[in-house]
């Protein structure tokens, strides 16, 4: 008997070896091409390291981060994504479970008739006439009934990886939520952070129209004293008078795109409507931050995109050694127990007590075809993942680069614009003096006045771009 079961246990393993020599090989995890060591070159290097950023940190404007706390809640796209994490969620505990036995509690009843010549039917009437059993083990030949009560239990031996591989892939698909999560915070909040900033210029836009109209009406009355006593025109008169309609048509305007704006901000919020409480100053650049030694790799890596990728491309990678390891045979085992009986009488007699173990070895012949080509198309979901992480990384990387290159221009082009505005508002003063002492006419006048309001919008424009590129550069540094 030993020596049989040996035999069968051997041939057992000689067909398990044999149906392994065909299954082919999972890839690897290619590396992505080497990250620069170096983004960009710093102004003022320090050893100090840059640590992970909080939004906090990063935005100190505490209107800004009111509205922050208000708009992640009621966003239905967060609630959606959360909706994504609980689910994978569920999935990661389904596939831990997968790998335990099952155990059902029941109870089955049914009842046969078996024709007069059946197998059955002949055997149920040859055994009611035996003298070896009492009355309780007659069968009732018309409906013979079939009284079950008790536990069955099965289990897949996870001898090839399959169930493990299952479960890895599941927990690295709630990673990669958890990161899509992540995500779109962040997005959530450099939206409302944009949403914000432009508020705030144009209410900057705003108050350099009212001053400049301030400042023409001055020049204005200038002209119309002049008039009077017939040293200009008539013409220089509707002159002023056109440029000023002009500027009062600006100003009207630039209240209605606030208007437009708080209310974004007021559908981003929940809210209906209502005046969004907002400072006066626009995102500067935190040089402190940025003069810190960045370990590019990392922050990188640290962004949730770039996780969020790296996550699906394990996953994908368990999910081929899942399907790989169905070339191999199947091992299962199962167990019943409980309290068996044809006659409803004796279904609870010790004597009904009945159990079974079972195990079975399954090797796939005519499906194999099949498992073929889903491991074929695993391994392809593989490579696509593989090549959507390394495109991850390197639109993270440039995306940085350019966001950092952008900011050292920036700095300068704010610096020389903020010259110009001041030239320009010594220049209103000296055209005013001269135009009084008639060295200068009234067009001179009239120039002078609108270049420094077209100085002061061009500057005011690129501190905006500015600050929308300080939020892209939070965004760009992996967020908070």
């Amino acid at each position: 008997m030993k020596k049989q079961r040996f035999k069968y246990t051997y041939y057992g393993l000689l067909l398990a070896s044999l149906t392994s020599c065909a299954v082919p090989k999972v890839m690897h995890i290619k590396d992505v091409t080497e990250i620069p060591e170096q983004i960009i070159n710093r102004d003022e290097a320090t050893n100090e390291k840059l640590e992970q950023i909080t939004l906090n940190q990063w935005f100190k404007d505490p209107n800004l981060n009111l509205l922050f706390s208000k708009v992640r809640a009621p966003n239905p796209d967060f609630q959606i994504a959360q909706q994504r994490v609980s689910m994978a969620n569920s999935l990661l505990l389904r596939s831990k479970t997968a790998m335990l036995p099952t155990l059902e509690l029941g109870a089955v009843i049914s009842g046969d008739h078996y024709g007069k010549y059946t197998m059955e039917g002949v055997g149920n009437f040859d055994t009611n006439l035996s003298s070896n059993i009492d009355s309780d083990q007659r069968i009732n030949t018309d409906i013979s009934p079939n009284y079950w009560i008790g536990t069955r239990s099965g289990w897949e031996v996870d001898a090839w990886g399959k169930l493990k591989n299952k479960k890895l892939s599941a927990q690295k698909k709630f990673l990669a939520s958890g990161e899509g999560l992540r995500l779109l915070q962040i997005d959530l909040y450099t939206d409302t952070a944009n949403l914000y900033y432009q508020l705030v210029t144009l209410d900057k836009r705003l108050k350099i129209y009212q001053e400049n109209y301030k400042l023409q009406q001055r020049a204005f009355e200038i002209i119309t004293a002049q008039r009077e006593v017939g040293k200009v025109t008539e013409l220089a008169v509707q002159q002023f008078k056109a440029q000023n309609n002009n500027w009062l048509a600006e100003i009207e305007y630039i209240k209605v795109e606030i208007v437009i704006v708080q209310q974004a901000l007021a559908t981003l919020t929940a809210e209906y409507g209502g005046e969004i409480k907002r400072g006066d100053a626009l995102l500067a650049t935190n040089f402190d931050i940025l003069n810190k030694d960045i370990n590019v790799s990392q922050v990188i890596h640290s962004r949730p995109d770039v996780a969020s990728s790296y996550y699906e491309l394990e996953a994908s990678q368990a999910d081929a050694k899942a399907a790989r390891a169905a070339f191999y045979p199947r091992i299962d085992l199962g167990a019943t127990f409980g309290l068996n009986s044809f006659s409803a009488g004796t279904i609870f007699k010790p004597s009904s007590l009945a159990g079974q173990l079972l195990g079975g070895l399954m090797v796939p012949v005519l499906n194999r075809g099949k498992i073929k080509y889903e491991f074929n198309i695993a391994n392809s979901q593989q490579e696509i993942a593989f090549l959507n992480y390394q495109k991850s990384v390197t639109s993270a990387f440039n995306e940085l680069q350019s966001v950092l290159k952008q900011t050292k221009i920036f700095h300068k082009v704010l610096k020389l614009k903020s010259e110009e505005v001041g030239f320009l508002d010594h220049g209103i003063e000296v055209s005013n003096d001269l135009y009084i002492t008639g060295y200068a006419n009234y067009l001179e006048l009239i120039n002078s006045q609108r270049s420094k309001l077209q100085a002061e919008l061009d500057l005011l424009e690129f501190e905006y771009q500015n600050t929308q590129n300080n939020i892209l550069l939070f965004k760009a540094l992996g967020g908070f």
